[in-house]
């Protein structure tokens, strides 16, 4: 799991990278989490602390979200194969 989290962790900051520059980013913090209880459920939650004068889409730490969790069905879908 720790594998899957590095790699949603990596998409999801290419991601925000390549919407705004590293100067705008102040802090970034990424979660994910994993249920198995039942099935697997996964959580990510990025938090962005940006630059008050960039201009990037409010939506934008979401976006990183959503492309984390693609990632995450990817991997999971590799080990299933």
């Amino acid at each position: 799991m720790e594998k899957i989290s590095e790699a949603a962790a990596v998409v999801a900051e290419n991601y925000i990278f390549s919407k705004v520059s590293k100067k705008e980013v102040q802090d970034m913090e990424l979660r994910v989490e994993f249920n198995q209880e039942d099935g697997l459920d996964v959580d990510v939650e990025v938090e962005l602390f940006l630059d008050e004068l960039c201009k990037a889409d409010e939506n934008l730490a979401d976006e990183a979200a959503q492309a984390a969790l693609e990632e995450i069905d990817r991997q999971v879908e590799k080990l299933s194969e």
